[in-house]
């Protein structure tokens, strides 16, 4: 999958489209996703271009790497759904090429929660 410049997340980065900012740092930016899949749904996503996860941890530097971390991180953390800040817990998702449904070709890492979510979007064992 070629990165495409024009992706609805780029828009978002370059202020083409609004969005619901949860937390932001230097090299990262979390906010919600517009049509959530839970009573938390929160997208976040590095600034640089990069197409999916395997191509960020390839290819980005590492105050990049630190700095989505981090970014993950106040997002458990800001949302309640951290079991180290009281929360029940939550799934951390990054649906990756097409034979993992990834619809853009911008990395970024679902969360979700607030809520029991069953076996929503899981096959069983």
């Amino acid at each position: 999958m070629n990165y495409d410049k024009n992706n609805i997340f780029a828009k978002i980065l370059r202020g083409d489209i609004p969005c619901t900012k949860v937390f932001e740092n230097e090299y990262s930016l979390a906010f919600k996703d517009i049509s959530p899949q839970a009573k938390i749904h929160v997208l976040v996503i590095p600034k640089g271009a990069y197409t999916d996860i395997d191509d960020f941890y390839t290819n980005a530097s590492e105050k990049e790497i630190i700095s989505f971390s981090n970014a993950v991180r106040e997002v458990l953390m800001l949302t309640g759904v951290s079991q180290n800040s009281g929360g029940k817990g939550f799934r951390a998702i990054a649906n990756t090429g097409p034979d993992g449904i990834q619809e853009v070709p911008h990395f970024h890492l679902h969360i979700l929660g607030g809520e029991n979510l069953g076996l929503r979007g899981l096959r069983k064992a």
